[in-house]
């Protein structure tokens, strides 16, 4: 089952195109919101498999909106591939990857315009993100799947100036600027992959491929990764957890490489689909 957000609207994808209105079609027991939606996740799930109804909304993707769009909390967890812990000039984690956030206000849908800071080095990483379908509490890596409501692709896009600047990074701020949460295009539940712990994902900076590399390399899977989140956070249900990127981000390039106005960022994960932002200098720059 894909699940996207058009115009706000949780909207079961049955084409790329067109989908079914979930508030319309249940007659208002789920939605018309996303958060809803996940607030009541085994309870959709049981009426999405019953129901019938068609198609009723054509959309395109400049519809699209992030398909979690008002989380609690936005979890991002870095140095979770060993040849970007390696290209970063770090050691692989011994235990949990660094953790850290990106805010709420930095969320955009899976085809959006970013605004590149005055000064700053913007640069990509392609992740994995999960969507919590259902409250996590201490949970065991072999029940964490049974949390998630599903997998979507992310861009945790990285002002590398402001990140590292100071006598502590401020990884938070550095990844929180408008529009550097894009996610989408929407919500893909784990039984339509087919190996939800195994998949292609990459992107290309105009055409060039920068990053290319499987979900399976992650040092912490999405099982583990939630149960050990779990521990210490509760995860509530509409959350992210932007799971880590691949090599071949451009500070770990030589020469580093970091995006310039004009140029295109285009992302995929296998069995999700795909994002495309474009980047613009700010105003006065």
């Amino acid at each position: 089952m894909k699940l996207a957000n058009v115009d706000g609207r949780a909207v079961l994808v049955t084409a790329d195109d067109k989908g079914v209105d979930v508030a319309k079609a249940s007659d208002g027991e789920f939605g018309p919101d996303l958060g809803s939606v996940y607030e009541n996740w085994a309870g959709f799930l049981a009426w999405a498999e019953r129901s019938a109804a068609g198609p009723d909304v054509e959309f395109t993707r400049a519809r699209l909106g992030p398909p979690s769009p008002a989380p609690r909390q936005i979890v991002a967890v870095g140095l979770n591939y060993d040849a970007h812990a390696a290209e970063s000039g770090f050691a692989v984690p011994d235990g949990l990857p660094p953790t850290f956030t990106k805010f709420v206000s930095a969320l955009t849908g899976p085809d959006a315009e970013v605004v590149l800071p005055v000064g700053g080095d913007v640069d990509w990483e392609v992740e994995l993100v999960v969507v919590i379908g259902r409250t996590a509490t201490r949970v065991t890596e072999s029940d964490a799947w049974e949390h998630i409501a599903g997998v979507t692709i992310g861009q945790d896009l990285s002002e590398r100036v402001s990140q590292l600047a100071g006598p502590a990074p401020q990884f938070s701020l550095g990844k929180s600027f408008p529009n550097f949460a894009p996610t989408g295009p929407w919500l893909v539940t784990p039984d339509e992959l087919a190996d939800r712990d195994d998949l292609a994902l990459g992107c290309a900076v105009d055409g060039e491929t920068v990053q290319d590399g499987r979900t399976g390399q992650l040092i912490f899977p999405v099982a583990g990764l939630v149960s050990a989140l779990s521990r210490t956070i509760t995860l509530y249900p509409g959350d992210l957890v932007f799971t880590g990127t691949p090599a071949g981000v451009g500070m770990g390039r030589t020469p580093q490489r970091f995006l310039r106005a004009g140029e295109r960022l285009d992302s995929w994960i296998e069995g999700i689909g795909e994002m495309h932002q474009t980047f613009v200098a700010a105003q006065g720059d």
